[in-house]
């Protein structure tokens, strides 16, 4: 049976970690490591975590240098054979979602597995404000604009051993980056679940302002560039354009 990590980075998330935790801990798969690193809350968020450490693998609680530092620490504290992430703003859509990666990492011999996601309002996590339904992968895809939703990635722990995690030189676009690595440029086989299988609230990072937007879109042309890979004509055009049709699903 596989083992499977899953990551959570948190920063005074007091008012949404515990609904993250809590869809972890109803998982029917038995064989999960979970793994905690806090940034230096302040705002109520330890007392969270000590009152649930018992069932946390790994917690750490320490100032760090931002979300994709904290993100790598945990990669390298894991011990599973597949690593997920799970941040403290988004929830798994039932309690079978690590069964369900589980079982297709092992059917299909995946190195990566991902699904669908849906953004859900802040407040009332019952609103669904955006649907992102991906696609099953093909080599190419990538330049056409395309990428996985990441809340719902999966990868063989092997792989971050072999390319490396999270480059800390980008600070919106990391894991637009890693997966362009893990899939266009080294090739790994990815499986699609299609399912909803995380729910994110809204007011994500790289989506809060014009300026961020800006600034993530030109990280998205640096992704490419370091990889010493050549976008498309249109790549980075269409990319941003993609997500208007999933608030009309």
């Amino acid at each position: 049976m596989l083992k499977v990590s899953i990551i959570t980075v948190c920063l005074n998330n007091a008012d949404t970690l515990e609904s993250a935790m809590q869809s972890v801990f109803a998982q029917d798969y038995p064989n999960i490591e979970y793994i905690v690193i806090d940034g230096g809350s302040t705002d109520g968020t330890l007392a969270l975590l000590e009152k649930y450490k018992d069932k946390i693998s790994v917690l750490i609680s320490e100032k760090d240098e931002g979300m994709y530092y904290a993100l790598n620490k945990g990669i390298n504290k894991s011990t599973g054979d597949v690593v997920g992430i799970l941040h403290a703003d988004d929830f798994y859509s039932s309690n079978t979602i690590i069964s369900k990666i589980a079982n297709a990492f092992e059917s299909q011999n995946s190195d990566c597995v991902y699904g669908d996601l849906q953004y859900v309002d802040r407040a009332n996590p019952d609103k669904i404000i955006r649907n992102w339904k991906s696609s099953p992968y093909t080599d190419g895809l990538f330049l056409k604009g395309w990428m996985p939703p990441h809340p719902t990635f999966f990868i063989k722990k092997k792989w971050y051993d072999t390319y490396g995690n999270f480059n800390t030189t980008l600070t919106i676009a990391a894991d637009y980056e890693l997966m362009l690595r893990m899939l266009h440029k080294h090739k790994l086989k990815a499986s699609y679940i299609p399912e909803v299988l995380v729910k994110m609230r809204t007011g994500g990072a790289s989506n809060r302002t014009l300026a961020r937007r800006i600034k993530a879109n030109m990280e998205d042309r640096k992704s490419w560039k370091i990889n010493n890979l050549k976008p498309g004509l249109l790549t980075l055009f269409i990319k941003p354009l993609g997500k208007i049709g999933q608030y009309l699903q």
